[in-house]
């Protein structure tokens, strides 16, 4: 709980942070890389290019206080939130050192940008809130960390490409299996490791990837589009260097399994819906469910640009004929004469519900807020829908409140 010196202080300042959480979270991030170069390993180079990810740390911050104040969401929501945040931090082996120097310099940005506004008192207040989040996080981790027998200092695990899958235009698989001969880590379907990519500049970059298999035992599957720039921003530098530099034999160094796109103890119709390569952790829930749950209903909605773009659309078929009810939807944004395909963007009314589905997205982030607010047009609540989110884009259900 937030001190009672620092609620009002809190709540007094809450609006004018809100409004210029932009130039703190760019202020923030500018200083704190280029006096701490070691840390651009952990923060896609592409998205510092764009700028998108400049605000997720700011905003956290910004809702926790919110939450904090009794302003935000609810315990239960924001539990949630620093689920998510957790997992991905473990994905990364954010280590609890870093969490001072962060602090530092998200502070030193507060400063810079409010001024004479940030009195001793204030300061205090919202170092208080930072501090508050750090702990949850922070101990959310280590619990991670020990659930999965890994070393947070030493969280990368060697393992050699066993097969190079070309699976659609502009997108294959890896088929990986542990170097050290040990089995591979149990996961759950919907999870995600980090791969810690080694470039031939001598950098290495952090990127996450859906496992787009159930776990069998044997090897882990993931499978990554190559993205391409557009409008002058930069392709990207790890999907590239895997597409042209990694083959059958390559060696590539993989976090453990992590992420809360999993898959409810549940026997509830299953709807899962995907755009693009967001279909990877569908492809490992429906590989699971059809192993373990042969007669659960299941329908399958996917969005793509054209067949030739739509990755693990036999994989997907091949799940769906090992259930007793199964349905397959497309939408391809581009005229295709592929049988029983529909043209152009997803029709959220068109997507065969049944009362009390359990619905599970992945896609670009403006797709599934689309997908999401038909959804609830159609009457489906929050607690029915699940979502990932890949990348650096930050979408959340309870965002700061607008009088922030």
């Amino acid at each position: 709980m937030l001190s009672t010196t620092s609620v009002p202080i809190i709540e007094a300042t809450l609006p004018i942070v809100g409004r210029h959480l932009d130039q703190i979270s760019g202020i923030f991030y500018d200083t704190m890389l280029g006096e701490n170069p070691e840390l651009l390993n952990l923060f896609s180079r592409s998205a510092q290019a764009t700028g998108e990810q400049k605000s997720a740390l700011a905003g956290a911050v910004a809702a926790f206080a919110t939450h904090l104040v009794g302003a935000g969401p609810d315990a239960v929501v924001f539990d949630h939130l620093v689920e998510r945040i957790a997992q991905r931090h473990c994905a990364l082996g954010i280590r609890p050192e870093q969490y001072t120097t962060v602090g530092r310099y998200l502070m030193g940005a507060v400063g810079a940008v409010l001024g004479d506004a940030v009195t001793p008192a204030v300061a205090a207040a919202w170092d208080e809130v930072y501090w508050l989040f750090a702990a949850r996080l922070i101990g959310r981790e280590a619990r991670l960390y020990a659930e999965a027998g890994v070393d947070g200092a030493n969280p990368w695990r060697e393992y050699v490409v066993a097969k190079k899958i070309a699976e659609a235009h502009d997108t294959v698989s890896f088929i990986l299996t542990p170097a050290d001969g040990r089995p591979t880590p149990a996961f759950l379907p919907g999870q995600y490791v980090t791969v810690a990519a080694d470039l031939p500049d001598g950098s290495r970059q952090l990127r996450q990837y859906s496992l787009s298999q159930a776990a069998t035992g044997g090897t882990l599957r993931i499978t990554i589009r190559r993205v391409r720039g557009s409008g002058g921003t930069p392709d990207g530098v790890v999907s590239s260097f895997l597409h042209d530099g990694v083959s059958a034999g390559s060696r590539l160094r993989l976090s453990h399994p992590y992420g809360d796109l999993t898959l409810r103890d549940s026997t509830a119709p299953l709807v899962l819906v995907s755009a693009g390569v967001g279909i990877t952790p569908m492809a490992a829930i429906l590989d699971h469910v059809a192993r373990t749950q042969p007669t659960r209903k299941v329908t399958i909605v996917h969005a793509d640009r054209n067949p030739e773009r739509h990755p693990l659309r036999l994989d997907m078929h091949s799940h769906g004929s090992r259930l007793t009810s199964f349905t397959a939807v497309v939408w391809y944004e581009e005229a295709s004469d592929a049988p029983g395909a529909n043209q152009g963007f997803i029709d959220t009314d068109s997507i065969p519900l049944d009362p009390g589905a359990d619905v599970y997205l992945c896609g670009p982030v403006p797709f599934m807020q689309a997908v999401r607010a038909g959804l609830h047009r159609r009457g489906v609540n929050d607690e029915q829908i699940r979502y990932e989110v890949f990348g650096s884009e930050q979408w959340r259900s309870t965002p700061i409140p607008a009088t922030v």
